[in-house]
C-alpha cells in the first residue's frame, strides 16, 4: 500500500490536468505468477557491460529478484534502503547463501549507472561476500519486457513527469528460477525474509529452528506474510502428547517388571554365589537350607 500511495504521489505531480493518473495507476501493479518458471535465457549486461544471461545467477542458491530504475527520484531508493535495512539484521548472507539480481526496467540506462549503484548498496550493505552475490544489471527493451512480463511486474512510462509509473516488490526464487515468493512495498521482516529463503533453497539453507518455524508457518500470498498454522501444530501438539503417554506407560511397566523380579527371586544376588537366602530364624538357630547341589 506504501508503494501504490508512492507511485499516486508521483504521479500527481503531473502539470498537465488533462492527463488521468487513474489511467496511469490501471496500468501498473504486481500479477503473482507463483510457481512460474523465469526464462534462463534472457540476455542482458551486468554493471562492468559483459552479456550475461538470467540463468547465470541460477542453479546453487535461492535469489531476491528486484526490478528498479536507478535514476529513481524516490520509490526504488526506498525500497533499496529497505532491503538493505533487512539483509543487515538476516544471518544469511548474499553471495553465501543466496543472490541478489537488481535490474532496471529502464531501457537507457546503462552498466555505468549501475555500476554506481552497486558501489553504493555494497558499502551500505557492509559485507565482504556481497560484491560478488549482488549483481546490478540493464537490459534491451525486449529484455526487459520479457522480464517483468514474466514476473507479472506491471509498469509504464508517464510522459508528464518523464518518470516511470511503477509498483514496488521483490520477488523470491528458487535455485532453478521459479517464482517462489512476492513481498510487496518497501520494508521488509527480516524474519519472514529469512524462512522465504530457507523455504525457496529446499532446505539447503537455515537452521534446524528455521526449519522448524516453517513447519508451523505458512506463506500467505494474499498479505505477503507467514501465518502461524494452527491446526498443523494441534496435530502436532496430539501427536507428541499421546507419544509422551506411551513412553511413561512403557518405562512404567519395565520398572514394575524389574521390582518385582528382584523380590521373587530365590537367589542371593551378590555375585557367582549359587546359594539360597537364609531366612532370619533359620539363621538364628543355625540351621542351613540345603544347598544347589543337595537339592539334585
Amino acid at each position: 500500500m506504501i508503494s501504490l500511495f508512492l507511485a499516486m504521489a508521483l504521479l500527481s505531480q503531473s502539470p498537465n490536468p488533462s492527463l488521468n493518473p487513474d489511467s496511469i495507476i490501471a496500468q501498473i501493479g504486481v500479477d503473482q505468477n507463483l510457481n512460474a518458471k523465469l526464462d534462463p535465457a534472457i540476455p542482458l549486461r551486468d554493471e562492468l557491460g559483459r552479456r550475461v544471461k538470467l540463468g547465470d545467477y541460477f542453479g546453487k542458491n535461492p535469489v531476491i529478484l528486484t526490478p528498479v530504475y536507478y535514476a529513481c527520484p524516490m520509490l526504488c531508493t526506498e525500497l533499496l534502503n529497505g532491503l538493505v535495512k533487512a539483509l543487515r539484521v538476516m544471518p544469511l548472507t548474499a553471495g553465501k547463501d543466496f543472490a541478489i539480481v537488481t535490474f532496471s526496467i529502464d531501457p537507457n540506462e546503462g552498466p555505468v549507472l549501475a555500476a554506481s549503484k552497486k558501489e553504493h548498496y555494497v558499502r551500505d550493505y557492509g559485507r565482504s561476500q556481497a560484491s560478488a552475490g549482488w549483481h546490478f544489471l540493464t537490459g534491451t527493451p525486449d529484455a526487459i519486457q520479457k522480464l517483468t512480463h514474466e514476473i507479472g511486474f506491471r509498469y509504464t512510462f508517464d510522459r508528464n513527469t518523464n518518470q516511470w509509473a511503477h509498483a514496488s516488490t521483490i520477488v523470491v526464487l528458487t535455485p532453478d528460477g521459479r517464482i517462489s515468493q512476492y513481498w510487496n512495498g518497501i520494508e521488509y521482516d527480516p524474519g519472514d525474509l529469512k524462512l522465504s529463503l530457507v523455504q525457496a533453497s529446499d532446505g539447503k539453507i537455515g537452521s534446524v529452528v528455521d526449519h522448524v518455524l516453517l513447519y508451523c508457518y505458512q506463506y500467505d500470498p494474499v498479505t505477503g506474510k507467514y501465518s502461524l498454522m494452527i491446526m498443523r501444530i494441534i496435530r502436532t501438539c496430539g501427536i507428541l502428547t499421546v507419544l509422551g503417554i506411551l513412553t511413561f506407560i512403557l518405562t512404567t511397566r519395565k520398572q514394575r517388571n524389574i521390582t518385582e523380579a528382584k523380590h521373587c527371586s530365590p537367589w542371593a544376588s551378590a555375585p557367582g554365589v549359587r546359594r539360597m537366602r537364609q531366612s532370619p530364624r533359620a539363621e538364628a538357630h543355625g540351621l542351613q537350607r540345603p544347598s544347589s547341589h543337595s537339592l539334585r
